[in-house]
């Protein structure tokens, strides 16, 4: 289980979330979300083994873990 931090990502941070009980890595892009992050999952390289159908996603602050700066 990612245990989230208290810090907000910022563009180009990497970060780490799960979702269904699958650990996702991916970078920060730039949006105007206030409370999430939008994060590009193009840089994981078993992206197209994992059953998910967008290779970006929405994440709440609250729900990951910086993990590169």
């Amino acid at each position: 289980m990612i245990q989230p931090d208290d810090k907000i990502a910022t563009p180009g941070q990497v970060v780490s979330f799960e979702r269904n009980d699958i650990t996702f890595t991916g970078k920060v892009i730039p949006s105007q979300c206030q409370r999430s992050v939008i994060v590009d999952l193009t840089i994981m390289d078993n992206l197209d083994e994992i059953d998910f159908e967008y290779d970006r996603t929405v994440v709440a602050h609250t729900n990951y873990r910086i993990i590169e700066e």
